[in-house]
């Protein structure tokens, strides 16, 4: 049996699939790391946004509201968060953990905007008209990524691939 012409042609099978299973697996975790890129740029764009474009205390005393200075804490947990995801963004405790940080970087926007609505100072138009073009474009990489993770779990979890997934050490991604 060992010699067999059928044995062979049955190993070079098995040799053949597992390498293009193996290849599709990693093509489509680049995939989903490549959206995370796309991602990325809005991501930090919206991480960058409340130092610059809104209404900065003055340093010469000038009195700091709260909604600022919850924006900034949001926006320094956020790039925290940011910084870990982006070195594995298919990691599902850095995917959660960007994810609820972008839930309060988003709340502690709307904070200011309804604090700059009572308060002249606190944030100008332009500010506002920026965070709002951010969160459409992020909103859109962000299915983008979504999609692409979608994708590569389930092909990770088909039967034959997912034995290789094992071997291999695939994991998972979570969506945003």
């Amino acid at each position: 049996m060992l010699f067999s012409p059928l044995f062979w042609i049955l190993l070079a099978v098995m040799v053949f699939w597992a390498v293009g299973a193996y290849n599709r697996l990693v093509r489509l975790r680049s995939a989903a790391i490549q959206a995370f890129g796309g991602l990325d740029v809005y991501l930090v764009r919206m991480m960058v946004l409340p130092g610059g474009g809104a209404a900065a205390p003055d340093p010469m005393g000038q009195k700091v509201s709260p909604a600022w200075q919850s924006l900034q804490a949001a926006a320094t947990q956020f790039g925290a968060s940011l910084a870990v995801a982006r070195a594995q963004p298919l990691q599902a405790d850095a995917a959660a953990a960007l994810s609820t940080a972008l839930q309060v970087l988003c709340a502690a926007s709307d904070a200011m905007m309804q604090a700059g609505a009572e308060d002249d100072a606190l944030p100008d138009a332009a500010w506002a008209q920026q965070w709002e073009s951010l969160q459409a474009q992020r909103t859109l990489a962000q299915a983008q990524f979504n999609q692409a993770v979608v994708h590569y779990n389930e092909a990770l979890a088909q039967f034959p691939a997912r034995l290789l997934a094992g071997v291999f050490g695939f994991k998972p991604g979570r969506i945003l």
